[in-house]
């Protein structure tokens, strides 16, 4: 049982990785077909990812995403069919979820290889893998981390309330609607590992001219939303008081 759920949430972070931090390369890298193709394709991309993402780890509950699970268990909810919300099994999707968000990177970076190899601007090659704000001032971005993701993990509590069925579909149009409403600031982290494995891979990938891995932003996109999610928590377990 455990090695299922911790494979399910590792393959499903991985979808998630691979084409979310994809359609960034493609609309980013010098040559790809999508090249310029703006902030609404990226958005609507991710929102797939994780659709995707979330019917890839069904047998997990498609969490891909640590401050989801944060937010279920805070809430005292359960992570998926007969699978309690205690630590030991809040830890297995913590630490499947950072190392498919690795490999979804690294995946991802083969896929785009050539491109890379084409691309001089290190910020450019950095942005594909990782979130970076528009106007760095960490205490105001953390904040919009925290909200982006407080209303995803809030939603997630209350949208089991409803009998709308939309499962992963609507899983992936809250994330466009964020992504279009309050991802500006910051490019919406909203998700711990989903910055930090690939932040990981961008510092240990073999990669030309690649410059540093930006490391003194990775706090924000990282403890944001797990802020997010913990106070997402809280106010869901209240809510169903």
């Amino acid at each position: 049982m455990q090695s299922a759920l911790f494979m399910s949430e590792l393959l499903g972070t991985a979808v998630l990785t691979l084409l979310g931090c994809g359609v960034v390369a493609t609309t980013h890298l010098p040559r790809s077909k999508g090249l310029n193709g703006g902030w609404l394709l990226i958005n609507v991309g991710w929102g797939l990812a994780v659709f995707a993402g979330v019917y890839v780890a069904y047998k997990s509950g498609g969490h891909i995403n640590p401050a989801v699970t944060l937010g279920l268990f805070v809430a005292g909810a359960d992570f998926a069919k007969d699978v309690p919300p205690t630590v030991a099994n809040l830890l297995l999707y913590w630490t499947a979820q950072l190392i498919g968000a690795f490999i979804g990177a690294v995946l991802m970076f083969l896929a785009f290889k050539k491109h890379f190899d084409a691309e001089p601007d290190n910020a450019i090659k950095l942005a594909c893998f990782v979130n970076y704000p528009a106007l760095r001032t960490y205490g105001w971005n953390f904040v919009t981390e925290v909200i982006g993701t407080f209303i995803l993990v809030f939603w997630v509590l209350v949208s089991g309330k409803t009998p709308s069925g939309l499962g992963p579909l609507a899983a992936a149009l809250i994330i466009v609607s964020i992504g279009a409403s309050l991802g500006g600031p910051t490019g919406y982290s909203i998700n711990p590992t989903r910055d930090l494995g690939p932040r990981i891979a961008h510092a240990v990938l073999p990669m030309r001219r690649k410059g540093t891995s930006d490391w003194a932003y990775s706090w924000v996109a990282f403890f944001g939303p797990m802020i997010g999610g913990g106070l997402a928590g809280v106010v869901g377990l209240l809510y169903a008081v």
